[in-house]
């Protein structure tokens, strides 16, 4: 073995020293600190609110269905009042076609409304409350075969499924269209829609056929225009808020 300087040998024990005393001040515990002495900074507002469960966003409450209204302003292309195009009055002048429901009486506009958030439940027997029934001729009509019969029990034999929520689907589509005003000053005044029921259909915008083919297909357009008019589903409300007619035909 090498034997070790007299410098060499002062080297190695400080060297030495110097590692136990590292080794040392790692394994002495730390100094415990008081919670008070530790520094948290509170949640700024902003961010306290980003903190609630959630739970609670989910049981935020409910702002209800959106009322289904045209989705485009149709005003740009097609007339917003009466048009020459439209099928002519008991009067002879030609139906007034409307795209701002706020244009119609409030009776009309609170049925429609009501009408709308049944459709929308997926329930049929929410529309029961809002139809005339048992009121003989005034019953709201479904049906020209057996205008007598229970008009709920007509639709659900109608819709294609089960549970009439295909009928509903269509009485929503059908309110969601603009409107005509038809029989002004007389006993048969009526708000009717959609409003190409009102209209020549062999006259219709490229507008006005986009708005027809979101209830419709466009088989069933060719077959309009073979047929001579609309006769799909239509909806008639009186201007103090009865619902007079949900039927297909002309």
């Amino acid at each position: 073995m090498r034997r070790l300087k007299g410098n060499d040998l002062q080297r190695s024990v400080a060297s030495l020293l110097a590692a136990t005393t590292v080794v040392a001040g790692f394994a002495s515990p730390l100094p415990a600190l008081a919670f008070s002495s530790l520094h948290v900074s509170p949640l700024a507002p902003a961010q306290a609110g980003r903190e609630k469960p959630v739970e609670q966003a989910l049981e935020a409450p409910s702002k209800g269905i959106p009322m289904p209204d045209p989705l485009v302003n149709n005003q740009a292309g097609q007339a917003a009042s009466s048009d020459s195009s439209a099928n002519p009055t008991p009067d002879g002048k030609p139906a007034e076609v409307l795209f701002d429901i706020n244009k119609a009486p409030e009776p009309v506009r609170k049925l429609r409304e009501a009408i709308v958030e049944a459709a929308a439940s997926g329930d049929l027997e929410r529309l029961r409350p809002l139809m005339n029934i048992g009121g003989g001729l005034n019953q709201t009509q479904v049906s020209a075969d057996d205008p007598g019969e229970d008009p709920i029990k007509t639709l659900h034999d109608l819709s294609g499924d089960p549970d009439g929520i295909e009928v509903l689907s269509i009485l929503l589509d059908v309110m969601s269209t603009g409107f005509a005003h038809v029989g002004q000053g007389t006993p048969n005044e009526m708000y009717v829609w959609p409003y190409f029921a009102e209209k020549d259909i062999k006259t219709l915008s490229a507008p006005e056929k986009v708005d027809l083919m979101r209830i419709v297909t466009a088989g069933d357009y060719s077959d309009m225009l073979e047929f001579g008019g609309y006769n799909f589903y239509r909806v008639g409300i009186t201007p103090d808020g009865k619902w007079k007619f949900f039927t297909a035909g002309e």
